[in-house]
């Protein structure tokens, strides 16, 4: 019996994988880079759009001239009462992030204007399932856990890859960028963005299969500008999408279920969530596949296990989000 269950933990072991990263990017390159060879590009569609207001990656230096504006992504931490201690990203060194402000409209309308300033990702191959992340805080910091003005940052999708249309016409367009993924702090109150570096995420899904996507994150703000009530600064880092582990025995549980189990003849594998079953083998405790049916994206299928010899087997399913295995008895 130890030597079974010896083999069965090993048989688990083989099937499970570390998380894939598809794409990642820390913004630790000049902007120059960041929009040149790493593909990144921006636009401004806000009203009464800046041309030089754009989404940078951070560029503070030591220097006391500008030592107020300089601190606002370290909490205000100064050396010596005036020279700055450049500010750290979420993740890398000093200015190893991603910035964009109120700068980003010209408007001096005492009742503000609409800001919305685009920084878009290049092509990324994503499938339902993987997980997008990214970082990202305001630059103020108040001892209350407020903000002086309100901030808001979305994150965007396009499926149409290389042939996305980027936002046009001013503040209210889009493009091609009509997914929304994430958005910080819809309402503008002066709470709900983080003041300190705050982790969002987003599960893809809805796609057909593999996708060449790209990501938009639109810095957007109503009321802003110099003279309005709301936009100040604020920062992103550590973006990523990572295809997550999904063969182990937990995936299987929460995406499928087996019936009968044990089973004599024929077992049902059927989906929990509507998941699309694209393959199922069996397999014994060698690992030896012993019997294969494709799915052809059906939600269930019967599998005919009646020329097996008793004993436990292992069941692993391949679908659209990925690969789950679960451990069977057959009678």
């Amino acid at each position: 019996m130890k030597k079974l269950l010896l083999s069965i933990s090993l048989i688990f072991a083989a099937f499970s994988t570390n998380a894939q990263n598809v794409y990642s990017y820390g913004f630790n390159s000049p902007t120059a880079t960041m929009i040149g060879a790493d593909g990144w590009t921006r636009t401004n569609q806000s009203t009464s759009p800046s041309t030089t207001s754009l989404w940078t990656v951070a560029n503070y230096a030591t220097s006391t001239a500008s030592a107020t504006n300089q601190g606002v992504f370290q909490n205000q931490v100064y050396a010596n009462g005036a020279t700055v201690q450049i500010p750290n990203g979420q993740a890398g060194g000093p200015n190893s992030f991603a910035l964009v402000n109120y700068t980003s409209t010209t408007s001096t309308a005492t009742t503000g204007a609409t800001i919305s300033n685009w920084l878009i990702s290049p092509i990324v191959t994503v499938q339902n399932g993987d997980i997008v992340t990214f970082y990202t805080r305001i630059g103020k910091y108040s001892a209350t856990g407020e903000a002086s003005f309100a901030d808001r940052l979305q994150l965007r999708m396009s499926t149409a890859g290389a042939f996305s249309s980027d936002p046009t016409g001013g503040p209210t367009g889009v493009g091609d960028y009509t997914n929304l993924l994430v958005d910080v702090n819809p309402n503008l109150d002066l709470t709900s963005y983080p003041t300190t570096w705050g982790q969002f995420s987003y599960t893809v899904s809805g796609l057909t299969g593999l996708t060449d996507v790209k990501f938009a994150f639109r810095y957007f703000v109503t009321n802003g500008g110099a003279n309005g009530s709301n936009s100040d600064i604020i920062g992103i880092d550590t973006f990523s999408v990572d295809r997550p582990t999904a063969n182990t025995q937990d995936f299987f549980a929460g995406n499928f279920a087996i019936q009968p189990n044990p089973v004599s003849d024929v077992f049902t594998l059927s989906t929990k969530n509507g998941v699309a079953i694209e393959k199922v083998e069996v397999l014994d405790i060698n690992g030896r596949i012993v019997s294969q049916v494709n799915g052809s994206a059906t939600e269930a299928l019967q599998v005919n296990v009646s020329d097996l010899n008793s004993g436990v087997y292992f069941v692993r399913v391949q679908s659209d989000l990925g690969v789950g295995t679960s451990k069977i008895i057959k009678k």
